[in-house]
């Protein structure tokens, strides 16, 4: 006779090892990363198609375009428009793109794909939207972006903010 493996004898009770159960995360998964004046931001994973280290020469330059877009990228077949984020959300510095790699977050909204070049991606993380505060002492030219901040660390005064990927695609900053 052949034994069937546990999963398949369906005695109606699940067998498991407590070493490999994970207690649920609190929130939703987040992508948090860095733009070139050391500000660190987030934006819910549901929307981020991918994200790309890649060589800056794989960014096309296109000329009389506005200063805070990179030029275009061509991922998997179509062209994207790829903005400096920093300078997207108004900050004075550039990111430096003399660099053996860019890291450049795809973000989609219905059909459109955009891409956001960072200087540093720090990682996912399980981020709870319900604790999210009103941004404090945001510039004019970055608060159309936000959702909202989670506060890091009341010494410190840091903060982490979520940006609003809907707001960021449907800019008019786009056309330059």
């Amino acid at each position: 006779m052949v034994s069937k493996p546990d999963f398949l004898s369906g005695s109606g009770q699940d067998h498991f090892r407590p070493e490999l159960q994970v207690e649920s995360p609190e929130g939703e998964l987040h992508l948090r990363f860095y733009i070139p004046s050391h500000q660190e931001f987030a934006l819910q994973a549901t929307g981020i198609r991918e994200v790309i280290e890649l060589s800056p020469d794989r960014i096309t330059p296109i000329p009389n375009a506005s200063p805070l877009l990179l030029g275009t990228l061509n991922l998997r077949g179509r062209v994207i428009w790829v903005a400096d984020l920093g300078q997207f959300l108004g900050e004075a510095s550039a990111l430096n793109t003399d660099r053996a790699e860019i890291s450049v977050i795809a973000i989609e909204e219905q059909d459109t794909i955009v891409g956001l070049a960072v200087e540093e991606i720090g990682g996912m993380d399980w981020l709870d939207v319900q604790n999210l505060m009103p941004p404090t002492s945001v510039p004019d030219t970055m608060a159309p972006f936000l959702r909202g901040e989670w506060s890091l660390g009341a010494k410190n005064n840091q903060c982490l903010r979520l940006l609003d990927q809907m707001a960021i695609v449907r800019s008019a900053r786009w056309a330059g």
